[in-house]
């Protein structure tokens, strides 16, 4: 009777071990902070919440009168793929910014991913106004969908 109760004891204090060690090597708890991106920029996509959120993925620009503003790439020509006919260029979608003047500064120039509800829908002379909950940095460059040709992406002699 010692004996199977100190095999079982050893037995349980094996796996007591092994799932402490293994709770320990999993995913960080906490988020590390990189010096130059302020806090609540997420590097890691996350799941969102699609039922009333919109995602809008492009580049951060401030207008003349101080605006955040966010345009959407997604709208450019898409050359055939596979034999499927080519999608035509449609224009892209821009939209207006709320949320933390800071980090929209500091995103300015950056390609992001901004998710949040749409705040007032587009009139004739303003676009749509979008509320940022979530910032993903996607690139620190923006670019330009749909312009690049064969010849301009030639290395330069």
């Amino acid at each position: 009777m010692k004996k199977t109760f100190s095999l079982v004891s050893s037995l349980a204090a094996m796996v007591c071990s092994a799932a402490v060690a293994l709770g320990q090597a999993g995913a960080p708890t906490q988020r590390v902070h990189i010096p130059g991106i302020p806090n609540g920029t997420s590097l890691y996509p996350t799941s969102t919440n699609r039922g009333s959120n919109f995602l809008s993925i492009g580049c951060v620009k401030k207008s003349g009168d101080g605006e955040f503003r966010i345009t959407d790439w997604r709208g450019a020509e898409q050359a055939s793929v596979a034999n499927a006919p080519p999608i035509a260029a449609t224009p892209p979608l821009v939209l207006r910014l709320q949320g933390d003047q800071d980090m929209l500064n500091f995103h300015v120039g950056h390609e992001v991913e901004i998710t949040g509800p749409i705040l007032e829908a587009a009139t004739a002379s303003l676009p749509a106004k979008i509320k940022v909950e979530s910032i993903l940095y996607l690139s620190r460059a923006c670019w330009s969908r749909g312009t690049t040709t064969a010849e301009s992406a030639a290395p330069k002699p």
